[in-house]
């Protein structure tokens, strides 16, 4: 991992936090000691050992599932940059996930 190489956390087909925390110990290839919760994502965060550009993709869908779920990992994300500026970046992907192949709805003429 390093801030020429970003990392990327695709959040395609996570439905609740507990899926979201996987996906970012696998991602961030977090200790053996993160405990998938928002504290412990928090200081894994601020203590990676090398500075990183995470991009998020896939996030939509569990954002509107958990909206509030949601605004909380925001929030984490957010702090850690605010703590850690030169060593972390997160940046969310508005389209789809990295290689998906989804099609855009086709639009309707009625």
């Amino acid at each position: 991992m390093g801030i020429d190489e970003p990392v990327v956390l695709d959040l395609t087909g996570v439905t609740d936090k507990a899926g979201l925390m996987d996906r970012c110990a696998e991602a961030l290839a977090l200790p053996d000691w993160f405990g998938r919760n928002w504290d412990a994502l928090a200081d894994c965060l601020t203590d990676l050992p090398e500075p990183v550009t995470l991009v998020v993709t896939g996030w939509r869908e569990y954002a509107g599932r958990n909206p509030r779920d949601w605004r909380t990992a925001q929030d984490v994300f957010a702090t850690a940059v605010d703590e850690r500026p030169t060593r972390l970046a997160v940046l969310l992907s508005l389209g789809q996930a990295l290689g998906g192949s989804h099609e855009p709805p086709a639009a309707s003429l009625g």
